[in-house]
């Protein structure tokens, strides 16, 4: 990791670093862009063909073989799978689904002034597509906190697409009692789920992590469907002025392990601290080389002159994990995807089983957004009805107003109920 500083000359070299963070982003996904529209377009004029053509082109799955998981093979998948994972998935499953209910939004109605009645109703989303990446490592977790969210919010239709399901994957999927799940991934998969095939039936949100292409394929159809967040690497952020420094670093390390682009930050106002940490993250990522690279290419210590000055950096950076010494200084956090509070909080057990959901912002998109949840799966519906009383009381200040923006038409649909309002009232004087 790269020690630096803000004092002195040090402290230029630290905004210089922070403004290149800040424009983190998905800046990478231009370079994608080409080739990605041109799979999306191919899928979306060749249907099936056209799908089952970049599957096997970029999945390397035979032409032949069915798109859709046979549920037998689901079932099997967890007979074949072992008591302590079923076990666990059991555990994170309840955690995530209690926490996503506590989330969920809910209907009400109000009166503001006599005669006028004003509230909300919530309403699921008829379908999504659940995206589950599957390259070095399997990711049933991800299956876990893109689904159940969307199955809490009453979405009736839940599809996974996923290249190379692996078996500990669908066995998530047979546990949430989800069978439709098709092996397709990359810029196909979120073609297919946009715009349908003959196949694949089109969904309205797709949500779920994925690689610089299906993150570049859900930027471009995302004016035709849905889509939760366009998410880049994985970051970590530890704000600390008194952790410990094994803790820090098992989990800055364990971060890292995920992507060789993943950003890991320490910033403290405590030397002693700063050093102990790089130590520690030197021993534990020794025999872990994804991590190691990830520590070496996008791994950096911030010594600050002042812990406010830490908390303005954390603040700044707006990670999607920080860590952070005590619940008092949640007072100060104003941008993060999710936050752990001091050493027993390791991020890794909110990667799986707490229940707060780990498909979270990156890029700095936590200034804008929290991660997923319910709220992603649902609408809220407004209404509103009248009585002659309501029309009187709300009327004449609607005509105002229209007839000032030069809506003429508005202005004579309000009059005309005032007239029948006020003709209500005399029948019944």
């Amino acid at each position: 990791m790269e020690l630096l500083t803000t004092s002195g000359g040090g402290a230029r070299k630290v905004e210089r670093l922070l403004q290149a963070l800040g424009q983190r982003g998905t800046s990478n996904l231009d370079r994608v862009e080409r080739q990605v529209r041109r799979i999306v377009d191919d899928v979306r004029r060749g249907s099936d063909r056209a799908l089952l053509a970049a599957r096997a082109h970029f999945d390397g799955v035979p032409r032949k073989q069915p798109l859709r998981i046979a549920p037998g093979e689901l079932h099997r998948a967890w007979e074949e799978t072992t008591p302590e994972l079923h076990a666990a998935l059991k555990l994170a499953a309840r955690n995530i689904m209690e926490f996503a209910k506590r989330q969920l939004p809910q209907e009400w109605d109000t009166e503001p002034v006599p005669g006028v009645k004003t509230g909300q109703r919530v309403r699921p989303l008829a379908a999504v597509g659940c995206y589950v990446p599957s390259g070095r490592h399997p990711l049933p977790s991800s299956l876990l906190m893109t689904a159940i969210p969307a199955q809490v919010a009453g979405v009736e239709r839940i599809v996974v697409v996923s290249a190379r399901p692996a078996r500990e994957t669908l066995a998530a999927a047979t546990l949430l009692g989800i069978d439709e799940v098709y092996q397709v991934g990359g810029a196909q998969a979120i073609a297919a789920l946009a715009y349908g095939t003959a196949s694949l039936p089109r969904v309205d949100k797709i949500v779920g992590p994925g690689n610089l292409f299906v993150t570049a394929a859900k930027r471009l159809v995302a004016s035709d469907c849905g889509i939760d967040m366009l998410a880049g690497p994985t970051e970590i952020v530890v704000c600390s002025e008194r952790g410990h420094p094994e803790a820090i670093g098992a989990d800055l390390v364990a971060q890292a392990e995920h992507d060789t682009e993943t950003l890991s930050v320490l910033v403290t106002s405590q030397p002693a601290l700063a050093k102990e940490v790089i130590r520690e993250v030197k021993e534990r990522s020794r025999r872990n080389p994804v991590a190691r690279e990830a520590l070496r290419s996008h791994g950096y210590v911030i010594i600050t002159d002042t812990k406010e000055q830490a908390q303005e950096i954390a603040n700044r950076l707006a990670p999607e994990h920080l860590t952070i010494d005590s619940e008092e200084d949640l007072e100060w956090v104003r941008n993060a995807g999710s936050v752990f509070i001091a050493n027993w909080a390791s991020q890794p057990l909110g990667d799986y089983v707490s229940g707060p959901n780990h498909t979270l912002p990156t890029g700095g998109v936590a200034r804008l957004r929290g991660g997923l949840s319910v709220m992603d799966f649902v609408k809220l519906v407004t209404v509103q009805s009248y009585t002659p009383d309501g029309v009187r009381a709300l009327g004449p200040a609607a005509v105002a107003l229209a007839r000032a923006e030069g809506l003429s038409g508005h202005a004579e649909a309000v009059e005309l109920r005032i007239t029948r309002a006020e003709a209500a009232g005399a029948a019944r004087g």
